[in-house]
């Protein structure tokens, strides 16, 4: 959560956010403590890791050829993390637009925020058991089992099945933007409306008609511009979802624990 929730360790008697299966591979946690190390060196107590994840997330995209946008900044950390709220809460890599829609309706964020955020998919890559249940588990439309999920482009799902040899392989990683998964462009579109979107929950928005137009149009033109200002101004309304100010939560010294 934007309380910096998500960097705390998990402890003997709680499972924190960060162990939560959608969490598993999230990775740069060590990038984060030295940022804050050499905060806390430079004026202690005053930069919270919530504020310091936010920046830094708007960097990573900056240094991957995407958009500049302005931070708001006093956030305050939590002191409170769990594993059950991120399953219960995040939005699911299997969910369909309205699933999804309710998700994000719940933080107060709206159908092209779904769509917006949904493109940051343009960056980084995801373990096997996210979408491989599209390679083997799928039912057919005579009520077959196990066959490739029927939205999928078929050479996309043999080049996925040579990777995923099984619904369980956690060893392998799939690129969720391929040829361009380090760098922050319109392609991702490109692939969902080429029916080659890694997860459930990116063809979803080009079979969903309340999505469907934005995705196209997008994919089909040079719309870099727009996308950019559009991403911006959903990443701005994300980052003021569930803030602590004032007096509530705390400054972390460290961000893995509470002080």
């Amino acid at each position: 959560g934007c309380d910096a929730s998500v960097l705390l360790e998990s402890t003997d008697d709680n499972v924190a956010e960060k162990d939560a299966k959608p969490n598993k591979s999230l990775r740069g946690f060590s990038s984060v403590e030295r940022v804050k190390a050499k905060l806390e060196a430079a004026c202690p107590g005053i930069v919270s890791c919530a504020d310091v994840l936010t920046l830094m997330s708007r960097d990573a995209v900056v240094l991957a050829n995407g958009p500049f946008w302005p931070v708001a900044l006093g956030r305050r950390d939590g002191r409170v993390s769990s594993a059950t709220e991120a399953s219960d809460e995040l939005p699911q890599a299997s969910g369909d637009v309205p699933l999804l829609a309710k998700i994000f309706a719940s933080k107060g964020l709206d159908l092209k925020d779904l769509v917006m955020l949904s493109g940051a998919h343009t960056l980084g890559t995801a373990h096997c058991p996210s979408f491989a249940d599209r390679l083997y588990n799928s039912t057919g439309e005579n009520g077959a089992y196990g066959l490739v999920d029927p939205s999928l482009d078929s050479e996309y799902a043999d080049k996925l099945r040579l990777k995923c040899k099984s619904v369980d392989d956690r060893t392998m990683l799939s690129e969720m933007d391929p040829g361009s998964f380090k760098t922050f462009d319109t392609s991702y579109y490109r692939h969902v409306a080429k029916r080659r979107g890694l997860f459930r929950s990116d063809s979803a928005l080009l079979f969903d008609t309340s999505t469907r137009d934005y995705v196209q149009r997008i994919a089909t033109g040079n719309f870099d511009g727009e996308f950019f200002k559009d991403f911006s101004a959903s990443m701005i309304k994300m980052g003021d979802v569930g803030v602590l100010t004032g007096a509530e939560g705390e400054i972390r010294k460290k961000c893995y624990a509470p002080n």
